[in-house]
């Protein structure tokens, strides 16, 4: 009977992919609990959405353009994520630092549009004080920011190790994480442009 033999090289790959599908998975357990907590969120702002004690209401204060826009830029840096976790895949580090650069300049739009929105808002009085609804969104939307500020740090980082590193499972594993975040922080945008913004506008 053939007995087959690994060299140490090979167990220790094995040993590494290993952990490096143990992080995904964790990975994954940190976003469903993170979906959990903005789901609450979620929650609390339709339940405060019409507490607007006699106030700034939806429908007086967002702009579905800038709305758009930002709804645009997020999505679009989605697509250059997910063309840099390819080019990864493929070695070609210079083309990935290169998507993740476009991905960090639309991530920054999005910041930028939404940073404006919030200084136009505080500028005429609609504070997260003015009322539940200011609460519920300020909350919401600022958490998603903060998500994405995180994201965006994170991204820069990767910029860096890929260009030390290169594409090693290290690396590559890391990329994976980081574009499952990024996606996710889409899915939840597109839920808060359409129950906060389409849903609130049409109240």
């Amino acid at each position: 009977m053939a007995t087959t033999t690994l060299s140490r090289s090979d167990i220790q790959l094995r040993q590494e992919e290993e952990s490096a599908n143990n992080k995904v998975f964790g990975f994954w357990i940190y976003l469903m609990a993170d979906s959990i907590i903005f789901g609450t969120f979620f929650a609390v702002f339709v339940v405060l959405l019409q507490n607007t004690t006699h106030g700034h209401t939806p429908h007086s204060l967002f702009d579905l353009g800038n709305a758009f826009a930002e709804t645009v830029a997020l999505l679009t840096s989605s697509l250059t994520c997910g063309l840099a976790m390819l080019t990864l895949k493929r070695g070609k580090i210079g083309a990935t630092i290169l998507l993740l650069i476009i991905t960090f300049i639309l991530g920054g739009i999005f910041l930028t549009l939404e940073i404006r929105e919030f200084l136009g808002f505080i500028d005429i009085g609609a504070t997260p004080q003015s009322s539940g609804f200011l609460s519920g969104f300020f909350s919401l939307v600022g958490l998603h920011g903060a998500h994405l500020s995180i994201g965006m740090v994170w991204m820069l980082v990767m910029m860096f190790q890929l260009a030390f590193k290169g594409s090693t499972l290290e690396t590559r594993t890391r990329m994976k994480l980081f574009s499952l975040f990024w996606h996710f922080l889409d899915i939840i945008w597109i839920c808060i442009f359409t129950v906060v913004y389409l849903m609130g506008v049409s109240l």
